[in-house]
């Protein structure tokens, strides 16, 4: 699926406006004339310009015939548009259990889930997720200091 740039232009100037917008309840620091709002708000400022100029790319775009949205050949292949509504899903999922189940045993079944769609092999699927689960939580959780949730492991971690 492509966007024309001008949807794409609008959606980052909403996005980086509001960002701007947030930077207004960051204390100042006194004595100082610049705080902690400065680089947000340095960088909303370039998103909301660049932005702009997708727009203008974009409106030139449709002007030449360019749709505002196009299906891409994939979503015409067999299972392809399944397999994104799965990945969308799983992270919805995450969102909306991981607080209560933590992040392995989350991330575990979305692995596990996304593995068998993606036909890897079914003896490898599950210690595959665990695996990989357990590694990404040891990197960000140990070495990153990354505060993830536990849930129903809050007792052995």
């Amino acid at each position: 699926m492509r966007a024309n740039d001008a949807v794409v232009g609008v959606l980052l100037i909403v996005i980086a406006a509001a960002m701007v917008a947030y930077t207004a309840t960051f204390p100042a620091f006194p004595g100082q004339r610049y705080g902690p709002a400065l680089f947000p708000r340095l960088l909303g400022a370039g998103i909301i310009l660049c932005g702009a100029a997708l727009v203008v790319r974009g409106l030139a775009a449709r002007r030449m015939g360019e749709a505002w949205i196009a299906a891409g050949d994939w979503t015409r292949e067999p299972g392809k548009p399944l397999t994104f509504a799965l990945v969308l899903a799983c992270l919805v999922g995450y969102i909306l259990v991981s607080e209560s189940l933590g992040f392995i045993v989350t991330a575990a079944a979305i692995l596990a889930v996304l593995f068998w769609r993606f036909q890897v092999r079914p003896l490898l699927v599950l210690p595959l997720a665990v695996a990989s689960s357990l590694v990404v939580h040891w990197f960000f959780a140990s070495l990153m200091r990354v505060p993830l949730p536990r849930g129903i492991l809050d007792s052995i971690l």
